[in-house]
């Protein structure tokens, strides 16, 4: 049976409303409201042991059709894994080891050792993507639990395109704060932007603005460092992106209660106005790969 959520994760309250309701590889889709901080979530949604099924043997297949890299595939986490190598330059100085959680083809945590010069651990639940990181030489676990065992710590602990797919994005947040990550370290996070991209999908328990996926690090523990909105690989126009470094901070005594995010659902039709007509006016300008067609999918 899918799992319903009685409270909101973020703030906990119990008070949702229907934001959007859609079919989505053949499923329905419902996400919800906070009424209220903002959080977008989906329920009813698959349960955890549903997840660990559907990631170790079928998300690929059902996305990219097949479970293996495609080259289409390996060429967007290239030019991502450049974008963001970039972004840590501006900000972080010097790095030992980083530890990619649903690191794909590793192709991040090889632009960091390049980069940086630092050792690199993985973790991906898809075996044919697993095998293939450690075909080009990457430490590349299938379960985070194998890395906890080990009791490294890590100052680069990244989350790309992976936050919005955790049922409970903040106790992860906080386990890695406590577990994985040096005091002083680094947290990298992406999601998709929910006022921009389709974010809706089956597959994707939240949808994240700015402002609720920074309320949910500062649950965790975390205080924001640097942040884009912003549309690389994709686009150079449309802000598909919500890109976040972030550190460890002390928690605060007092309850936690999250800056709520206002006028959610006007602020999606806005932004799919606004992506409406620039991709109409300009389809050859926003698009920044080269071929516009076997991109145009954005759940990239």
């Amino acid at each position: 049976m899918p799992e319903e959520l009685r409270s909101c994760p973020l703030c906990g309250h119990e008070r949702s409303n229907t934001l959007d309701q859609r079919e989505h590889l053949g499923r329905p889709v419902t996400n919800r409201l906070c009424a209220r901080c903002g959080l977008v979530f989906q329920s009813p949604r698959m349960t955890a042991a549903e997840a660990q099924v559907h990631y170790a043997a079928e998300y690929r297949r059902i996305i990219q059709g097949r479970e293996a890299p495609i080259a289409k595939d390996l060429d967007f986490q290239t030019r991502r894994a450049d974008w963001l190598v970039g972004f840590l330059r501006r900000k972080v100085g010097r790095l030992e080891c980083h530890l990619d959680i649903g690191c794909s083809a590793g192709i991040l945590l090889q632009r960091t050792r390049e980069a940086f010069g630092v050792q690199t651990v993985g973790v991906e639940p898809g075996q044919a993507y697993r095998e293939y990181g450690r075909g080009q030489g990457l430490e590349v676990h299938a379960a985070l639990e194998t890395v906890e065992a080990t009791g490294q710590r890590f100052d680069l602990v990244s989350l790309i395109h992976v936050l919005e797919h955790l049922p409970d994005p903040a106790a992860t947040l906080a386990g890695l704060r406590q577990k994985q990550l040096t005091p002083d370290g680094w947290l990298l996070v992406e999601v998709p932007n929910v006022y921009i991209h389709t974010s809706f999908e089956y597959e994707h328990l939240f949808s994240f603005s700015r402002r609720t996926l920074t309320e949910m690090l500062g649950k965790a523990g975390f205080r924001v460092a640097a942040v884009r909105v912003q549309g690389r690989p994709l686009s150079q126009m449309l802000p598909f992106y919500i890109t976040v470094l972030a550190r460890p901070q002390k928690l605060s005594r007092r309850p936690f209660r999250p800056r709520p995010e206002r006028f959610v659902a006007g602020r999606r039709r806005l932004g799919w106005l606004f992506k409406k007509i620039v991709t109409r006016k300009l389809p050859r300008r926003w698009w920044l790969l080269m071929t516009i067609e076997s991109y145009a999918q954005e759940g990239q």
